[in-house]
């Protein structure tokens, strides 16, 4: 049939990938048996995207080592159980869905009145934010693609680098704004060309880095200077344990009307496979043409959906009670010192934060090294699966992205294979001053000690 064509042969069930460094790997196969070439043209955005999605490609390769016991500490999953309270709540919605009285069908696009209402009452406490300016969804990836989708891929966009890759997008110009040890993993604005977006995490995942106020000032009058919006999110800034401030709004008025916020239950709910986020946009941001940006959010949001789960909404409101949150305080605590366990217990010096990473993560730096060698060479050798840091952009080149997420037996058990792959080599790199408001001068002046003994 003229347009289809088909293989000789299927494909078998799983392929042999030969890495860069002569080591073999297989993944399971993404193709069928059969294909049908269409006369429909490809995306060309599509073709500016890695090849695959980073975090499943990491996790999907696998040696061929039979018997080998694998432990992960890529992917930034969480582990430990939700509160009962919460899930209690959610299992009242549940089965209230089984009576007369207690079912309902679609709810409201932008989230329950009342969820919103908490939200901007809990979170955003004295920051003049409304309950009309949150849109309740089912998580912060897809929020930031949703405003991807209504900004078009005709506007520049400024992100950090390194940074979260669902940030890149499919735009056709990106200015990547470098955070290293170098300028303290805050970008140098000064050097950073006007955009109309400017994508920005805090606390930075990989780095670890929470923006402190000053340096929150800074992005808010730069972007208003500019006239361009900032997307900021704040997935991680439950996990601030200093005074830098977790949300975009603590900016004073009217300059915090230049940001859009994100953010999501995932990570300091245990969300993740729940499923529940929100987004800001105060009523005062608009396009250039004066209309309103909420409005499009508003009518992106009614369109391609459907409004999130009234059960995930549900174990949302409990969340947000007194009892709630001091559950969730309760499991930050264990977080970090998951993150600890995978930091300290190999020796590893922290590159990231100005006063210590505000994540459970550790941003790992193998001077001239290749990130793809270090991940490979992790691997094969101590079977523990970490992240490349150039999955997080060109910035990341030399590092690697090591979670304390995960079950602390498995954690430790890590921490002991990188002891003995590690352990007997040691660099001493320059000790960086990373407290507010230091030089470069300072930095470099310092005394040493950063060190990743590696």
């Amino acid at each position: 049939m003229k347009g289809v064509s088909k293989l000789s042969q299927p494909f078998s069930k799983t392929w042999s990938l030969w890495h860069k460094n002569g080591r073999r790997f297989t993944i399971d196969p993404l193709w069928p048996a059969e294909i049908c070439q269409t006369r429909v043209p490809r995306n060309a955005n599509m073709e500016k995207l890695q090849n695959g999605y980073l975090f499943p490609e990491a996790a999907g390769l696998h040696e061929e080592a039979p018997g080998a016991e694998l432990i992960s500490l890529g992917v930034g999953d969480t582990t430990q159980p939700i509160p009962r309270l919460v899930t209690a709540a959610m299992a009242e919605t549940c089965h209230a869905l089984s009576t007369s009285e207690g079912y309902r069908g679609y709810g409201a696009e932008q989230g329950n009145e009342e969820l919103r209402k908490r939200i901007a009452e809990v979170i955003y406490e004295d920051m003049g934010i409304k309950q009309t300016d949150v849109f309740v969804s089912d998580g912060a990836q897809c929020d930031i693609s949703r405003i991807q989708m209504m900004m078009g891929s005709n506007v520049t966009v400024a992100v950090q680098d390194p940074t979260f890759p669902v940030r890149y997008g499919w735009y056709g110009r990106i200015e990547y704004m470098r955070c290293s040890p170098e300028n303290l993993f805050f970008p140098d604005l000064s050097a950073t060309p006007r955009t109309d977006l400017i994508f920005f995490c805090s606390p930075n995942n990989p780095t670890g880095h929470a923006a402190s106020r000053a340096q929150l000032e800074q992005l808010v009058s730069f972007a208003k200077s500019n006239g361009s919006i900032i997307i900021y999110d704040s997935a991680y800034a439950s996990f601030i344990s200093d005074s830098s401030p977790k949300s975009i709004y603590e900016v004073p008025e009217p300059r915090r009307y230049v940001a859009i916020e994100v953010s999501s239950f995932s990570k300091f709910a245990g969300f993740a496979g729940v499923r529940l986020g929100w987004t800001v946009i105060p009523e005062e941001l608009t396009f250039s043409d004066g209309s309103s940006v909420g409005r499009d959010f508003d009518r992106i949001m009614c369109t391609c959906f459907n409004g999130a789960s009234s059960i995930a909404q549900a174990g949302g409101m409990a969340c947000l009670s007194p009892r709630g949150s001091r559950c969730h305080e309760e499991g930050h605590q264990w977080l970090q010192g998951q993150r600890d366990d995978a930091g300290g217990g190999v020796r590893f010096g922290w590159a990231g934060g100005l006063r210590r990473q505000e994540l459970p993560y550790v941003w790992v730096h193998f001077p001239g090294r290749r990130s793809w060698d270090v991940f490979g060479e992790i691997l094969e050798k101590a079977n523990v699966v970490t992240i490349p840091g150039t999955g997080f952009g060109p910035g990341g080149e030399g590092f690697v992205r090591v979670s304390g997420f995960g079950r602390r037996e498995a954690v430790q058990e890590a921490c002991r294979r990188l002891r003995r792959l590690f352990g007997r080599r040691s660099v001493v790199v320059r000790k960086r001053d990373y407290s507010v408001g230091a030089t470069e001068d300072a930095a470099a002046a310092s005394a040493p000690v950063l060190l990743p003994r590696i």
